[in-house]
């Protein structure tokens, strides 16, 4: 199973998120996700474990728990929508047009 981990501290890194989900299975893999120019992590991360019970039972006792100093909230990730190439995401700056200037030159008085 796929674990989406948010709300993590920003200091904690891909191996002391996988050590956090060891004490309830086996885990395949875990990684905190960073931004790519800076190499900080973005707060979130996921885990993958082999076996669903143990997955399930990691999900609900470490959701709302408090790692280093933040509550974090753990639940089953998701798949990734595939959106077609080009789709802008809503809100933020679109762009404007012409918004001034001293308007028709072609008028005279």
């Amino acid at each position: 199973m796929n674990i989406f981990v948010a709300k993590l501290s920003f200091n904690v890194n891909s191996a002391e998120l996988g050590e956090l989900f060891t004490e309830f299975g086996e885990v395949t893999s875990a990684t905190v996700i960073t931004d790519k120019m800076t190499g900080r992590s973005k707060g979130f991360g996921f885990v993958e474990m082999p076996d669903n019970d143990a997955a399930k039972l990691a999900i609900s006792k470490l959701n709302d728990a408090e790692v280093d100093g933040r509550t974090i909230a753990v639940s089953e990730a998701r798949p990734r929508e595939e959106r077609p190439y080009g789709e802008r995401r809503q809100g933020g700056y679109q762009g404007g047009g012409n918004r001034g200037g001293y308007g028709d030159r072609s008028r005279r008085y």
